[in-house]
């Protein structure tokens, strides 16, 4: 099974379709920023083609070797583990402009799958030799140490989305989240194409199908959020934070 799959990624090793990074609108977001020019040719060179998959293809599963990470190009991706039971639990989603299978680095063996959500792309980038080159160029190890903090603390986030927050927070928390990293990349940050199902936003937040229904509901009948089926507006991001607010008011 993991041959067909491995045949289903196509790798793009035209030269006209790899595009520096030094070139590439997302640099901000990525590994290579604050890189000077020399740095960033160096960085360049170490980038291997790309990859693109298809919606539903899996860029990695788990137990596959840990040999790189990637940078989403374009695209949207989940990433889920299988639970004992045999449920599919959903560890996280990533857009462009962040990295997936950094969950390999530890053991040398992806601990997670990796599921494209929409036809994407990615950048793969051979690890040991991405640690060769920031033991040399320092602000990149600064980088990937940022890179990396930036996961735990979103880590960190989701725990505290499962064990403090009712439904309608949780619900509230993730979509100001999509809106901040949405607004990042230059988009709207109040209008948005959702592209995983409610069933994978309640497998994320830890609520059931119907719940996640409920609450989206209630978000739309209190005029915060206007939706048609995947489709969403924000009408009221200053009511959907103060969801988030604790009881004396101060956030933070």
């Amino acid at each position: 099974m993991h041959a067909n799959v491995k045949q289903n990624v196509i790798p793009i090793t035209a030269p006209g379709l790899k595009v520096a990074c030094s070139q590439c609108n997302l640099r901000e977001l990525c590994l290579p920023f604050g890189l000077s020019e020399n740095d960033m040719g160096r960085l360049d060179n170490l980038i291997g083609g790309g990859r693109k998959l298809k919606r539903g293809q899996h860029l990695y599963r788990a137990g596959d070797h840990f040999e790189s990470i990637f940078a989403v190009k374009a695209g949207f991706f989940k990433t889920d583990v299988l639970t004992e039971d045999g449920r599919d639990q959903v560890t996280g989603f990533q857009m462009a402009g962040e990295i997936l299978g950094m969950d390999g680095i530890s053991t040398e063996v992806h601990t997670c799958n990796a599921v494209a959500l929409e036809d994407s792309e990615v950048c793969l980038i051979p690890f040991t030799e991405l640690e060769m080159l920031s033991s040399e160029i320092h602000s990149l190890q600064h980088h990937l140490h940022k890179v990396m903090s930036r996961e735990i603390v979103r880590d960190h986030g989701v725990m505290m989305l499962l064990g403090t927050m009712r439904a309608e927070e949780r619900l509230a928390a993730f979509l100001l989240n999509l809106s901040q990293r949405f607004t990042a990349r230059g988009y709207s940050p109040a209008e948005f194409h959702l592209r995983m199902t409610r069933e994978e936003i309640g497998s994320y937040l830890g609520l059931k199908l119907e719940t996640v229904s409920r609450a989206f509901s209630r978000f739309q009948d209190e005029g915060l959020i206007s939706v048609q089926q995947k489709h969403i507006r924000i009408l009221d991001i200053p009511r959907l934070k103060a969801l988030l607010a604790p009881p004396d008011g101060r956030i933070g």
